[in-house]
């Protein structure tokens, strides 16, 4: 990950503040951009030569109008805009902008042509005016003229103080936490212009225009109780050649290969993140494969309102309209085969990390709002991945709710796992510069990050008109110890992924002496967990296995993890799998060695498909998919995490036949009807 703020970096970049606050210029609004040099990511960025003027109308309505001087600048009738709703809207002839930032004192918005953001040129900067395009802590601007292949971002001026918790750089442009569609690199896994890893990003303006055939979907509504989940990465379902796919490792793709989920008796797949983020985060070169190791897994996020780009077989075309419909197509077409779609959202942390890493929207726009920071300045890693989301905050949990609100109306999907789920239940920070150096402080005050009873955010989804009558799954634990399966804070509409259910269920199977009591309440829905707080057997999410950790075929070939692949000496990874190799270690083995396996593979299905709850199978163990021994296998872009059809279709394989037989079994028997339901 690239270091921005270096010590260097920030002096020059307090110096570069001072420098446009003591400027006349930046006051008022004729601004001349001519010779300004604007720095984003590492990326020179140069202003089109043109002179902005804006000018005042009378008739009760602050107008503007942005005069062509130059030959790339394009004629625009400028308004003072809206508050509401966040992000870029089409509304009254043109598009209204609105973005909050509490703390930033100034305000520009950036329009790139689509060809521009290629150059790292910014086309045209509209200025805001804090009097007239700025209402409480919401700078907004109503726009009317041609936006075709126009993208847009924000610089905001500001304190560059980490200390106080605030990172303005007015030389950056940064993305609209709102913004629909995010635009950068065209392919996956494709470096940048000169071989940069992060290349500028600019968001999607959106036209009356953008319009889907839905040809009548709506969400299924299925119970839970009578959900099979199938966990799914989307570009590694399709990406091996062995899918003969036309469109492989994209959304298309995943349509072309729905009929084989039909088949195995799939009724809702979970897709691993599909939220715009950076697959070459990690970019470095893997010596031990000869390739190069990328963020395969997707759990980092940099705008969670947009579908990710490189998924898409369309890409960037259309300034990422086309690939919002190709997701759309994908939930529409899993709708027609009675296939519910869920997205395994990651709401604890972004992709920015701590005060070392980048500055790509929300750190920009507002640090101190959308972070849970220390007194003083640093960033609570609740996560495990440098920073941790201030869930809980009035404005954050607007925000959150908004997200999954526009997920649900306006892409069909059906529900939501939430990664790393319990930093969702923490309070925010209260963020108070003079409670740090001495001033007092009345009353009780919550420690940043406490686990409460009644979060917020929690509550709110729960009560809320739309969200409530979807699927709310929590992986109810996060990197800071905190583990709450069995009492996560609920409202009796919140299910959870049962971890005690995976190393339980593993325990018993592989032999493990004391476990038969326990493994009893695991057939009947974990009441041990449950019941108490008033819940139902489909609150358990049962698994075996999942993306992090062995799979099925490696659960019983493997004793110890094998992550050599991953260029970490193999200190990555958990050391703790509860598997058992069936008397060797590897996939060589003698023939009643590969008997047991076998055996004991259907024996974990076998287990799933009969215990109350909702079972959860992860991609590829339907037939056997190995990873060598490999249980943290984020890095890979390759065979390691590909879907293998050719091995799905071998003849010799007769597991996909049994869990197809098992599936249909379950479906065909009330498997949740108990005292407990």
């Amino acid at each position: 990950m690239n270091v921005l703020h270096s010590t260097s970096h920030s002096r020059h970049v307090l110096k570069l503040i001072s420098l446009f606050r003591s400027s006349p210029k930046f006051r008022h609004l004729k601004r001349n951009v001519t010779s300004s040099i604007e720095n984003s990511g590492g990326n020179v960025f140069s202003n089109s030569t043109a002179s902005i003027s804006i000018k005042a109308a009378r008739d009760g309505v602050d107008t503007a109008v942005v005069e062509d001087e130059g030959p790339k600048l394009r004629k625009f009738l400028v308004f003072e805009g809206h508050r509401a709703p966040f992000g870029a809207t089409v509304r009254d002839g043109g598009v209204n902008f609105a973005i909050f930032s509490a703390n930033a004192v100034s305000a520009t918005l950036c329009l790139i042509s689509l060809s521009d953001l290629h150059e790292n040129i910014v086309t045209e900067l509209i200025f805001l005016d804090p009097l007239t395009n700025k209402t409480g802590d919401v700078w907004h601007v109503h726009l009317k003229g041609d936006f075709k292949d126009m993208l847009y971002g924000f610089k905001f001026d500001g304190s560059f103080s980490p200390e106080e918790g605030h990172y303005y750089d007015p030389s950056q442009i940064v993305l609209d936490p709102y913004a629909k569609a995010v635009i950068s690199k065209e392919d996956f896994g494709v470096l940048g212009p000169d071989d940069n890893c992060w290349p500028q990003m600019a968001c999607m303006i959106p036209t009356s225009d953008d319009k889907f055939d839905w040809e009548g979907d709506s969400v299924l509504k299925y119970p839970q109780r009578d959900l099979i989940i199938y966990e799914m990465h989307v570009r590694g379902f399709t990406q091996h050649e062995s899918s003969r796919a036309e469109f492989p490792g994209t959304y298309l793709g995943v349509v072309e290969k729905l009929d084989h989920l039909k088949e195995l008796g799939i009724n809702c797949i979970e897709l691993m993140p599909c939220h715009e983020f950076n697959e070459l985060e990690y970019y470095s070169y893997n010596s031990v494969l000869g390739d190069y190791k990328v963020n395969f897994w997707g759990y980092s996020t940099v705008n969670y309102f947009s579908p990710m780009t490189r998924y898409s077989s369309a890409g960037t075309r259309n300034c990422g309209r086309d690939a919002i419909n190709e997701f759309k197509l994908l939930v529409r077409e899993a709708h027609k085969r009675g296939i519910e779609v869920l997205m395994d959202v990651v709401f604890n942390h972004t992709a920015e990390g701590n005060e070392k890493g980048l500055t790509l929207s929300f750190k920009g726009v507002d640090n101190s709002v959308y972070y849970m920071l220390a007194p003083k300045g640093e960033f609570y890693n609740y996560s495990g991945c440098g920073n941790t989301f201030n869930c809980n905050h009035p404005v954050v949990r607007q925000f959150i709710l908004d997200c999954l609100r526009y997920w649900v109306t306006e892409m069909h999907v059906d529900g939501f796992r939430f990664d790393l789920a319990s930093i969702m239940t923490r309070s925010s920070s209260l963020w108070d510069a003079a409670n740090v150096f001495g001033s007092p402080v009345k009353g009780d005050l919550l420690t940043t990050g406490t686990p409460l009873s009644s979060p917020p955010l929690i509550e709110m989804m729960s009560n809320d008109p739309i969200l409530r009558h979807v699927k709310l799954i929590a992986e109810a634990w996060d990197a800071g110890g905190l583990y709450q399966v069995g009492t996560y804070p609920h409202w009796h509409i919140w299910s959870e992924w049962n971890g005690k259910y995976r190393d339980i269920v593993r325990q018993f199977i592989k032999g493990t002496d004391g476990f038969s009591g326990t493994f009893a309440e695991c057939l009947c829905g974990s009441p041990d967990l449950y019941q108490e707080g008033g819940r139902k057997p489909w609150n358990s999410i049962n698994f075996v296995c999942a993306h992090d950790g062995f799979t099925l075929a490696d659960l019983v070939t493997y004793n110890e993890k094998h992550n050599l692949a991953n260029g970490e000496d193999n200190n990555d990874g958990e050391n703790h799998n509860n598997s058992w190799n069936c008397g060797q270690e590897g996939e060589l083995a003698s023939i009643s060695v590969k008997k047991l396996r076998k055996r004991q593979m259907r024996n974990f299905f076998l287990c799933l498909m009969v215990s109350q709850g909702v079972p959860m199978i992860y991609m590829g163990d339907e037939y056997g998919h190995t990873k060598g021994g490999n249980n943290n296998t984020y890095c890979h872009d390759n065979y390691i995490n590909y879907f293998q059809w050719d091995k799905k279709e071998e003849s010799s394989s007769d597991f996909f036949r049994f869990c197809r037989l098992m599936t249909k079994f379950r479906h065909q028997l009330a498997v949740n009807v108990s005292p407990l339901a």
